[in-house]
């Protein structure tokens, strides 16, 4: 079975809206190498539609990023939206009835791990489902005080700590799994 795996730029205080507003300073090669790593052992993005939008604007027009441009851009999107009608990036589905469905269909499926970015109200809704599988938090030593948060009052979960990786930024890659 294939695991739903959510991966976050995060600040101190839970925030994770616009990581690239505040994420660039503290990025290294080794950040990139997990980043890629983590993308080399997944085969399907699942993307809210903010997020979604997003990452469709940027990601076909971004060719310095090699192998890792390419399976962003090659890999199926599966975007939960009621509002999206015509995806227009490449290899993108558009689920509009019971996500939690649909997402436990595509855990049935042969196939490496699905990623989650961005995309809390996502992440909310497959935590309510019980469809998370590991929470990769990609923590940064910066406190915003307000912006989007990650986890909201719906997303009560308890969590067992699995790995943890510090960089000399002082990113700290804090890896957890349902307990």
């Amino acid at each position: 079975m294939r695991k739903v795996v959510v991966s976050e730029f995060v600040t101190l205080d839970g925030v994770m809206e616009a990581p690239h507003k505040w994420s660039f300073p503290y990025w290294t090669d080794e950040i990139g190498k997990f980043k890629n790593d983590e993308l080399s052992s997944s085969d399907a993005l699942l993307l809210g539609r903010i997020t979604y939008e997003g990452f469709a604007a940027a990601w076909p027009n971004i060719t310095s990023e090699g192998e890792y441009a390419e399976w962003m851009n090659g890999y199926p999107k599966y975007v939960a939206s009621t509002t999206l009608e015509n995806p227009n990036w490449n290899n993108s589905t558009v689920i509009k009835g019971n996500v939690g469905e649909e997402v436990s269909k595509l855990k049935e499926q042969v196939g490496k791990d699905i990623l989650i970015f961005g995309s809390a109200a996502l992440t909310n809704s497959l935590i309510q489902d019980g469809l998370i599988d590991e929470y990769r938090l990609l923590v940064y030593p910066i406190v915003l005080g307000s912006g989007k948060a990650l986890f909201d009052d719906r997303s009560k979960v308890n969590l067992k700590l699995v790995d943890t990786k510090s960089y000399d930024t002082g990113v700290v890659i804090l890896t957890y799994q349902p307990a």
